[in-house]
């Protein structure tokens, strides 16, 4: 294991400032694009890059020889009868579909088991973990991926919001907070017949007049808020045409396809190769846009999957602290592997600052809300304790001299088999739903209910 250093003390003097020391009037990034997939750990993907020669020579000829990132493929886990079961490279394991996962579990995620997987290790008892929890794609295997890792900047100490599941972490995403839910339960199971109610980011926004727009592929987050984040919500197929166009806002979320033929999110079992794909094709556009050249785009995960991760997750401040572990809303999940991305991105960098999905939240509020660049001056800007003291996620962005020159290339375009009977449907209806949880909304007609559309909103071609 190679531990970074590029979040030291001596990495936080940063060659050429930060973009940060800038007043957010005279920021030069107009448009922040967030791309949030699902269910991948740091070390799952990124972790190989620790022991890469060619990334880290690359990395000590611009900021020194002390730089390093923060990731290992090298680890052990206990299984509950004591075997060990060292991590491994997915791709090398005899595997006939290493893409998805297929005779596999999936990985265990959920609020309790991340608790088994942080006391136990990653096949602890009640961690719902075998061994494809331990696997790990190595630097080029993800074409894509590896060549963004190489290009713009690393974030190793990026967290999930809490350690438990996809709906909590999404609703930190939009809001700081998850109203206490640890679960991926639907608002009217939970006391919200009418959908959740607390602040959103998109209300921060609205209120203070700043362009803001949410594009799904299939089933649309906003949703879980109710029908009053609809009309802040558009198909994904409306991205491209407002990148092409130069009329995107300044602050654009995305999301991946969740289920049946257009499901590109990485959830196990799915395709880690079509969410890829998407990725590339979202950036694309957006390098391609008028709206590069002062633009920002930051690619990261939900939650970590239950894939493993050598890193013990912090505690963040949260409106919900407790003593008690079972009900510890501070409690961070593991590392996800985030990228920002960006004419104004450091290249080869690796930034070790402990953040979380709402330091993406204080980007935001920094540029376009009157929230300090750091601290907690002022009042009205932020949503809950979680933003009010994250670490603004804007901080390794340089303050000017842009580099304009990337091509986003072309993935694999493969998609592999699917995992058995496992079916593949593109809505309600025809045949028995996948696995995610998005899919229970189709089930019991939350999505119409509140208003929305579902399908297929990418473009044809």
């Amino acid at each position: 294991m190679i531990t970074g250093t590029a979040g030291s003390a001596e990495a936080a003097r940063l060659r050429g400032g930060s973009i940060l020391d800038l007043s957010a009037s005279q920021a030069p990034i107009d448009t922040i694009v967030v791309l949030m997939m699902e269910n991948r750990s740091f070390d799952h993907y990124l972790g190989s890059l620790a022991a890469d020669e060619t990334y880290l020579e690359a990395g000590r000829s611009r900021y020194g020889r002390r730089f390093g990132i923060d990731g290992s493929t090298d680890e052990v886990y206990a299984k509950p009868d004591g075997t060990q079961v060292s991590t491994y490279p997915l791709l090398d394991a005899g595997d006939p579909n290493p893409w998805r996962g297929c005779g596999f579990n999936d990985p265990g995620h959920g609020w309790t088991q991340g608790r088994r997987e942080r006391d136990g290790g990653f096949l602890a008892q009640g961690s719902g973990n075998d061994e494809f929890a331990l696997g790990f794609y190595r630097p080029g295997e993800l074409s894509f991926y590896d060549a963004i890792s190489r290009r713009f900047t690393v974030c190793d100490r990026y967290h999930a919001s809490l350690l438990g599941p996809t709906f909590p972490n999404r609703e930190y995403m939009h809001s700081a907070q998850s109203g206490g839910v640890k679960t991926n339960a639907f608002p009217n199971a939970v006391g919200y017949p009418t959908g959740f109610t607390w602040p959103t980011i998109w209300d921060r926004l609205a209120a203070a007049g700043v362009p803001a727009r949410y594009y799904y592929v299939d089933l649309p987050v906003t949703a879980l808020f109710g029908a009053r984040l609809n009309s802040i919500t558009s198909p994904a197929a409306n991205y491209f045409e407002d990148a092409a166009a130069g009329t995107l806002p300044n602050v654009v979320f995305l999301d991946p396809g969740f289920i049946g033929e257009t499901r590109t999110d990485e959830h196990p079992h799915g395709d880690v190769r079509d969410g890829q794909r998407l990725a590339q094709q979202y950036l694309k556009a957006f390098v391609e846009s008028p709206h590069w050249e002062h633009g920002a785009f930051f690619l990261t995960y939900d939650e970590w999957g239950g894939f493993f991760d050598h890193v013990r997750p912090p505690r963040f401040h949260d409106d919900r602290p407790s003593s008690n572990n079972d009900d510890d809303f501070r409690q961070a999940g593991f590392r996800v592997p985030t990228r920002i991305i960006s004419p104004y991105s450091r290249q080869n960098f690796v930034d070790s600052r402990p953040y979380d999905h709402a330091s993406i939240l204080r980007f935001i509020e920094w540029r376009f809300l009157g929230a300090p660049a750091e601290g907690r001056r002022g009042t009205g800007w932020s949503l809950t304790a979680r933003d009010r003291y994250a670490k603004n996620a804007g901080w390794s962005l340089l303050p000017s001299g842009p580099d304009l020159e990337f091509d986003p290339g072309t993935p694999d375009p493969a998609t592999s088999p699917i995992c058995g009977a496992e079916p593949l449907v593109a809505a309600r209806g025809a045949g028995p739903m996948p696995e995610h949880d998005l899919a229970q909304g189709l089930a019991n007609g939350w999505f119409e209910s509140m208003g929305y559309q579902i399908g297929n909103w990418l473009p044809s071609s």
